[in-house]
C-alpha cells in the first residue's frame, strides 16, 4: 500500500504527517509556515516528495453541529488546488476538536511552553487526523464520504 500524507491545513501555518507503508500507524513529518494558497500547495508537493505519499487527507474543520463554515469551505478550495496542481487523489476527515485535543496533551501531558507548543501542534494535529482515518478504514484507508 502507498504512504499517504495527513495534512492539518490553516492560512499560515500548514502541519503534516505520514503513514507508514501499511496504512496502519500516522507518524508527524513537519509544520511548515506559509503566506498563501499558492505556497501551502508547494509545501504539499514537497512533502508529498519527501515522504513518497500517494494520497493527502486534509482535515476538514466542521462545525460541532457538522456544518461547514468558512474555515471548511477554505479547505475545500486548498484541496481543490491541490488535485489541479498535483493530480493526487485528496479526501476528507473530521477533524474537529483534533487541535484542542493536542493543545490539551502538549500542556497536560508533556508540559511544554506555549512557543514551543505552537512549534509541534500542527503535525502533531495532522498526526491524529491522519491516525483517525487510517483507524477507521481498517489498516487498509479507504474513501471519506462527506
Amino acid at each position: 500500500m502507498a504512504r499517504i500524507l495527513g495534512v492539518d491545513y490553516g492560512e499560515r501555518r500548514v502541519g503534516f504527517a505520514v503513514s507508514d507503508p501499511t496504512g496502519c500507524l500516522s507518524t508527524p513529518l513537519m509544520t511548515v509556515t506559509v503566506a498563501s494558497v499558492e505556497e501551502a500547495v508547494d509545501a504539499v508537493r514537497q512533502a508529498l516528495r519527501r515522504a513518497a505519499a500517494e494520497r493527502v487527507v486534509v482535515g476538514m474543520p466542521l462545525n460541532m453541529n457538522g456544518s461547514k463554515g468558512p474555515a471548511a469551505e477554505a479547505v475545500e478550495h486548498f484541496a481543490e488546488r491541490i488535485r489541479a496542481a498535483l493530480g493526487v487523489p485528496v479526501e476528507f476527515w473530521d477533524e474537529r476538536l483534533s487541535t484542542g485535543l493536542v493543545e490539551r496533551m502538549l500542556v497536560e501531558e508533556a508540559n511544554l511552553s506555549r512557543g514551543r507548543r505552537r512549534a509541534v501542534r500542527d503535525k502533531l494535529a495532522a498526526q491524529v487526523i491522519l491516525q483517525g482515518y487510517l483507524d477507521r478504514a481498517g489498516g487498509a484507508a479507504g474513501e471519506a464520504e462527506w
